[in-house]
């Protein structure tokens, strides 16, 4: 009589049982989706931080935009008298005189009848800075509203229909032209803006 050798695989008391697991084509393969899903899901992730960015730094500069242009154009239409100049390397406001045309990269307003106080919005060659100055008896407050600006030629006098005055009369309409550009940083490309305005004084002498 011959008995049964058991095997490695049977349990006590039963059959033998078959073990069970991944091929390695099946494991490659599960890999593989994985791997597909995880870039899938961080270049979405990657994508939507670039976006964010983008879209942040336009609010930003639209934010801006309408910060500084609300201030400047509230300033000329109540102020006393303006005029367009330019700044020379000492830092002084020089007018335009009869004849020549009225375009520059500075303004000089005088808000009211005293004429200790002036406001100078101007480009900075040297830094490409747009600056605002308020200039008293007794101080001079400079700040910086803008930088990296391209254009020289930021402010024109011009008549109702648009040209460019050759001398500064009272009814004249200030023109804005500022354009600037935003450097690459994180995840963001340059980007380049333009902004235009124009006002005129409310009360007109």
């Amino acid at each position: 009589m011959k008995l049964p050798v058991p095997s490695l695989n049977s349990s006590r008391g039963g059959s033998p049982k078959s073990v069970k697991g991944f091929t390695l084509p099946e494991i490659l393969i599960a890999l593989t989706v994985f791997m597909i899903v995880l870039a899938g899901i961080l270049a979405a992730n990657l994508f939507g931080l670039r976006m964010f960015q983008v879209n942040a730094a336009k609010l930003n500069a639209t934010e801006w935009s309408r910060y500084t242009f609300g201030k400047i154009t509230d300033e000329i239409r109540t102020c006393n008298t303006v005029s367009v100049g330019n700044m020379d390397t000492n830092g002084s406001f020089e007018g335009l005189l009869p004849g020549e045309v009225q375009q520059g990269s500075a303004i000089e307003i005088q808000p009211t009848t005293n004429a200790a106080t002036l406001i100078f919005y101007f480009v900075d060659s040297l830094d490409e800075t747009f600056r605002r100055t308020v200039f008293t008896t007794n101080s001079a407050n400079t700040t910086i509203l803008a930088d990296s600006v391209t254009n020289t030629v930021v402010f024109k006098a011009q008549d109702f229909t648009g040209q460019v005055l050759t001398n500064n009369q009272n009814n004249q309409v200030i023109h804005l032209t500022l354009e600037f550009y935003q450097p690459q940083h994180f995840m963001v490309g340059p980007d380049y803006y333009k902004l235009e305005t124009s006002v005129t004084r409310r009360a007109v002498q």
